[in-house]
Formats: structure tokens, sequence, C-alpha cells
């Protein structure tokens, strides 16, 4: 993984841990703005997702995760990305945790069935683990 991935991921998660208005909060603030790769290399953001899950499982990061930098990828480019999730939620079962956070919003019904394929919802919205 590219060192800039690691870095971005790393400063990603401060950013969302940090207390509102700490020195950390201003100093990781860059990181949270992944809206160039969405638009422009939707691959770096595949990357940044992977590298932000697998640094970082607790609960609030994992929810952020899903409902930012996964919703939008796969609401964007998700038919040119869904064969990767699937693979990655059946050989990672807490990726496929990570799927279970994730709305359809501009997803196609097709798109959002193979999501509902792979996923674990146990833990999301009540649901018993």
């Amino acid at each position: 993984m590219p060192i800039e991935i690691d870095a971005q991921a790393d400063a990603w998660i401060a950013h969302r841990l940090a207390a509102g208005g700490s020195p950390e909060y201003y100093a990781s603030a860059w990181a949270i703005d992944t809206y160039d790769f969405l638009y422009e290399d939707p691959e770096t953001l595949w990357l940044l997702i992977l590298a932000v899950h697998r640094k970082d499982q607790s609960p609030r990061v994992q929810a952020l995760l899903a409902a930012g930098m996964v919703e939008d990828l796969l609401g964007m480019y998700g038919d040119n990305f869904i064969d990767r999730i699937e693979a990655e939620a059946r050989t990672d079962s807490s990726f496929a945790r990570l799927l279970g956070g994730v709305w359809q919003g501009q997803m196609s019904d097709q798109l959002w069935a193979r999501l509902q394929a792979v996923w674990d919802r146990r833990g999301w919205d009540g649901i018993p683990e």
C-alpha cells in the first residue's frame, strides 16, 4: 500500500476520533477530504477504504466509513467495484460487518441485492450481535 494512503488512513481515523476543536482534530482535517478521489480516482478511494478498515474496526470508525466512503464509492462506481467488495466480504468477516452499515443511496436495486447477499447486519440498527 502506498505510504500516502497509509498516512491518509491514519489521519482520517485520528480526525474521526479526535475531540472537536482539539489540535489533533484540526491537524488531521485534511484527511477527510476524499472528494477528489471519489470523482477523479476511485481506485485510490478503494485503497483508502481498505486501509482505514484494516487499521481501525471500532464501531465509530466503521459507521463513518460505511456511511461515507463506502456508500459514495458504491453509489457512483458500484458496478466497477462490487466484485471486489463481494470477494473482500467473503474472505474478511469484519468487512462483511462493515457493509452492514451501508444504505442503498444511489445504488441500483440489482447492486443493492448483491451487497445485501454478502453483508453482515449484526450490531447495526439494534440487530443483536
